[in-house]
């Protein structure tokens, strides 16, 4: 697939979840037009609504615990480069001169089991994966680690250590969902 045939083409991080649970579901909203519904999902909703109230609550709060300085909230980002867009809930500025997106799961922390010890979801790791390659290319500042909250576990934040197969294995998905939007496939 060339470059002119992908042009406007514009992976979401929300999309790239959908695609870790089924890759037929980018198919379906991409090439047959089928919406996903979002504003029926009660989790999706009330996760809109608890992270606006977290906004408007305490707009100048940092948070020190994780060497943040400061913090943009709501910050929409695309990169044509890329083929990815989307809107991160906070971009975190690390006291190292380095950046971290934070994103608000309106979920419950389940720890999952490895052989190694214990790893945060595939889909939550690979949609802030997302976030981060958005933050460096839109601010151009280095991004080593993202962070999740977990609003139904207490705000339980959990640290996303990235690494750079996480990025080759983020940018491998992109193309994949490019090449399922671009040629009709059905995976």
């Amino acid at each position: 697939m060339n470059v002119a045939e992908t042009q406007n083409i514009f992976i979401t991080p929300s999309e790239l979840i959908e695609y870790l649970y089924c890759p037929r579901f980018i198919y379906f909203m991409n090439c047959l037009n089928i919406p996903q519904h979002e504003e029926q999902r009660y989790k999706v909703m009330k996760g809109r609504q608890v992270h606006e109230e977290k906004k408007r609550l305490n707009p100048d709060y940092v948070r020190k615990r994780l060497s943040c300085v400061s913090r943009d909230i709501d910050v929409y980002m695309s990169s044509e480069r890329l083929h990815i867009k989307g809107k991160v809930d906070e971009v975190l500025h690390i006291d190292d001169g380095t950046l971290a997106p934070m994103d608000y799961k309106y979920a419950q922390y389940r720890e999952v089991s490895t052989l190694g010890g214990k790893r945060i979801y595939k889909t939550h790791k690979f949609q802030s994966v997302l976030y981060a390659m958005l933050i460096r290319e839109t601010y151009n500042k280095e991004v080593k680690k993202g962070y999740v909250c977990y609003v139904r576990s207490k705000n339980k934040i959990e640290e996303i250590v990235y690494t750079l197969n996480d990025f080759e294995k983020a940018r491998g998905m992109i193309e994949e969902m490019l090449s399922i939007i671009q040629s009709g496939y059905f995976p």
